[in-house]
């Protein structure tokens, strides 16, 4: 699944620190420094993973974009998957915070679907963009345990959030946690050929509201 997200050109994301005068407070101007290469390393393997898919997303390609050291690169992220679950926790992030997705009347399965109809529409006009950030969070192992876990929370806490039109309770993440796995189940089959585009969002659509039908009819067992 994929989310918010900008127009990326397909130049070198060349990342410059800017000379300033002495600053006050180093630590915090190399936080900040970090902070913005890290974001372009994101960029770039995004526009990379958006014209190329997983195959094309490679260490070395990502950090000529950038314009920095493989080595420092590696430091960043030890590992493509690494740096792959990671931009999908940030535009998850991104889209948790541009959309208003708890708010609204509505019942829900009704939020859900306002959420789910923009997801759709982001991973079916990114194809290869999809396919890369599936293969990332399938192929991960134990190494990027830690990005897997923020990822895995990142999408649940939105999805639970969206479900419960606030501050979400252990039954709401729970439901959320099993809309989670149906998505990626679908999407897995899309990128393996197994399922077509259009079957995949059917039986997300079809699997998510019986959940939420289930979890509504009986809030005590979710």
């Amino acid at each position: 699944m994929t989310a918010a997200s900008t127009s990326l050109s397909s130049k070198p994301l060349r990342y410059r620190e800017s000379s300033v005068a002495p600053d006050p407070d180093p630590a915090g101007s190399r936080s900040r420094a970090s902070a913005g290469r890290r974001d372009a390393i994101l960029d770039a393997a995004l526009a990379i993973a958006r014209t190329g898919g997983y195959d094309a997303v490679r260490m070395r390609t990502v950090a000529e974009r950038v314009g920095i050291a493989v080595g420092t690169l590696y430091r960043y992220y030890p590992a493509k998957t690494h740096l792959l679950v990671a931009a999908l926790t940030r535009e998850f992030q991104r889209l948790d915070v541009a959309g208003d997705w708890t708010g609204g009347p509505g019942t829900p399965t009704q939020r859900l679907d306002r959420l789910t109809t923009h997801l759709h529409e982001r991973w079916q006009r990114d194809p290869l963009l999809t396919d890369a950030m599936t293969r990332a969070f399938a192929v991960a192992d134990t190494r990027a345990a830690t990005e897997l876990d923020l990822a895995a929370a990142t999408i649940t806490t939105l999805l639970a959030r969206t479900l419960s039109a606030g501050e979400p309770t252990p039954a709401h993440l729970h439901v959320a946690s099993i809309i989670s796995d149906i998505w990626l189940a679908n999407l897995l089959a899309v990128v393996s050929g197994r399922l077509s585009a259009a079957d995949a969002r059917d039986r997300i659509d079809r699997a998510t509201r019986r959940v939420v039908d289930r979890a509504t009819r009986h809030p005590q067992t979710p």
